[in-house]
């Protein structure tokens, strides 16, 4: 826990797919911040927002803390579950009592699906080219 102008910051990192965010919690009004810009303003979709709010939904402190976070790599999706995944560990550090409900939910699990690599003699990682007899 690090203290800022009398205000206690919570810290917690999410990752999902090449997408890694640094979630900063401060106690507020509860507006979240992505990469400096409001979350309608860089999230279009409803529900990348919805995503992104689940952690908060779940344990009642969507108006209590305001949400900072850095996200770099991937696409909207895998941002978004990153950004999820961030909120829910900083939660956990705010107050252990909201444990169960994030474990329950999912939101402390990392998702460890990633993308193939690509294998040699092959087109992408599993589709071959075309087969021919003669």
């Amino acid at each position: 826990m690090a203290k800022k102008a009398d205000n206690i910051v919570y810290l917690g990192t999410g990752r999902r797919k090449k997408a890694i965010a640094r979630v900063r919690l401060v106690e507020g009004k509860g507006t979240i911040t992505v990469n400096g810009k409001a979350l309608d303003e860089y999230f279009g979709a409803e529900t990348l927002k919805v995503i992104v709010k689940q952690p908060l939904v779940a344990t009642n402190t969507l108006d209590k803390y305001d949400v900072i976070c850095k996200v770099i790599g991937g696409g909207f999706t895998g941002q978004a579950g990153a950004i999820r995944h961030g909120i829910a560990r900083a939660l956990n550090e705010a107050n252990s009592e909201y444990r169960p409900a994030l474990k329950s939910a999912g939101f402390l699990t990392r998702d460890p699906r990633m993308k193939e690599r690509k294998k040699y003699g092959l087109k992408k990682a599993r589709k071959a080219p075309q087969f021919s007899k003669r």
